[in-house]
């Protein structure tokens, strides 16, 4: 199992469970290094001090805060444990909101909430309720030299944490919003068609980074000493002139879909209904 990232204690009330995060996601990427073009050597980077002239070791470096130009105030490692808040080995959930209240704006990093095998219980009664009332917790926790809040939410029958971005770290662009136009109810009607006709059950599985795809397949071109094949760019589009026309067009141009099994079931449901309804008598 991969390492934790932290480890302490979840607590509600007089409840208190012994747990571990673990990261949930990662982004993965092809990683280049930079190297000398004339011998293919890996540079270097160094600690250079403009002052001293020379290049200083990281035993040498210490933490600064610029509270004037030019001027620091410099912290100490030991001085940052001093004042670590209470929420550094504990995490104490604050209030309970409901999910749908809370926007996806806000969810930063997600981390598997593990329990110890002494907190298995009262951890397998909080996610259970967590899921069966729909709520959220939100909590506190210091990790890596910051104290975050957190979201707790039920997950597969067990529970992911997601450090939360604060409000003001939220940007507002100016001008966002819903244009002032005036839509027809035709053009939403065939919006919604088109929605309905490219919908279809969330697989993750199913999406790819190209880009990555693309240079992967370029490291191994070049290799094998082969030629790398551009891909196709997409043509430039021209503006919509005719709403109604574009959703119309682009609704007929889409394959048709196979019918779901919900779809299916209700069909074979009507054509059974219909088969036992009584024919009737033709008139005398």
């Amino acid at each position: 199992m991969a390492a934790s990232v932290w480890s302490g204690y979840l607590t509600f009330g007089l409840i208190s469970m012994p747990v571990r995060l673990f990261s949930g996601a990662r982004g993965e990427h092809v990683s280049f290094h930079m190297l000398h073009r004339d011998d293919n050597i890996r540079i270097k980077q160094q600690l250079w001090c403009p002052l001293d002239e020379r290049v200083v070791e990281r035993s040498e470096i210490v933490k600064g805060y610029e509270y004037r130009k030019g001027e620091y105030v410099i912290i100490e490692p030991d001085e940052i444990k001093k004042i670590e808040p209470k929420t550094a080995k504990a995490m104490e959930i604050l209030e309970f909101v409901k999910a749908s209240d809370v926007d996806p704006i806000y969810f930063e990093s997600s981390y598997y909430l593990m329990p110890e095998e002494a907190g298995r219980r009262p951890y397998a009664l909080l996610a259970r309720a967590l899921e069966e009332t729909d709520y959220v917790a939100i909590a506190k926790l210091t990790m890596h030299n910051r104290e975050y809040t957190v979201f707790v939410r039920p997950y597969e029958g067990g529970m992911m944490l997601h450090t939360m971005y604060y409000k003001e770290e939220v940007r507002k662009v100016e001008g966002f919003g819903r244009p002032d136009v005036e839509l027809k109810e035709a053009e939403v009607k065939v919006a919604h068609q088109l929605i309905e006709a490219l919908a279809g059950t969330f697989e993750p599985e199913k999406f790819h980074d190209t880009f990555e795809d693309n240079v992967k397949g370029l490291i191994k071109a070049r290799l094998e000493g082969k030629e790398v094949e551009p891909v196709e760019k997409p043509k430039k589009l021209a503006p919509v002139v005719d709403l109604m026309a574009a959703l119309k067009e682009s609704l007929a141009s889409l394959p048709k879909k196979p019918p779901q099994p919900a779809e299916r079931a209700q069909k074979a449901s009507e054509v059974k209904a219909s088969r036992k309804s009584p024919r009737r008598k033709p008139a005398a």
